[in-house]
């Protein structure tokens, strides 16, 4: 198969993985509006668990979509890694490396600061600890890491192996651009701590 045979699939899948990071961005700068409307369809009982009810809807979309593309172009009913030695070892590594970013983002910011607490309402203090002593978006990087692990362990050598990673990448770049106006109060964990206006559920 040529790389022109994945057209049609990626266009999709691309569409798909894209309802994530818009979803994300929007709920960032308009956080007032994503309370309200949270409010209104009685998804949870405040915006932070409605966030985080969001956030596993999503993760299921996109292993989905990851599970979907796999096993649609996979040359035996049951995917296997494939590729040599050295990428399946590199691809591991990038899955740990990327699992320990993620794991210690968790870790360090907490339900309040992973789901946006700061947008919420919440006075949450900076963080400057590992991982962020590593990079600003920590997160991000590890689920980005970890894509590429996958696919570079489950699709590598074929033609399309990078597709979704790249896509994927693009994705979370661009999300680390759109929320990164306010990053000073987006991360939690230290000595300072940002003051931020409370965000009021509007009920009907």
């Amino acid at each position: 198969m040529s790389l022109t045979d994945f057209a049609l699939p990626f266009l999709l899948a691309a569409v798909l993985l894209s309802f994530e990071r818009l979803g994300y961005v929007l709920i960032w700068r308009q956080p007032q509006s994503f309370a309200n409307w949270a409010a209104r369809l009685r998804i949870a009982d405040d915006p932070l668990s409605a966030l985080e009810r969001l956030f596993y809807a999503f993760k299921l979309l996109q292993l989905l979509v990851f599970g979907s593309w796999i096993l649609a172009f996979s040359d035996t009913a049951l995917p296997y890694p494939k590729g040599t030695t050295v990428s399946q070892g590199f691809a591991i590594g990038l899955l740990l490396v990327g699992q320990v970013l993620n794991l210690s983002t968790f870790w360090q910011l907490g339900r309040v600061g992973i789901f946006y607490g700061v947008r919420f309402g919440y006075s949450i203090p900076w963080c400057t600890g590992f991982p962020f002593s590593v990079c600003s978006h920590p997160q991000y990087l590890g689920t980005v890491m970890s894509i590429w692990g996958v696919f570079l362990l489950f699709r590598y050598p074929a033609v399309d192996w990078f597709l979704l990673p790249a896509v994927e990448t693009v994705f979370y770049f661009l999300g680390a651009h759109f929320e990164g106006s306010d990053a000073r109060q987006s991360s939690s964990v230290g000595d300072d701590a940002s003051e931020v206006s409370e965000v009021v559920v509007e009920s009907n």
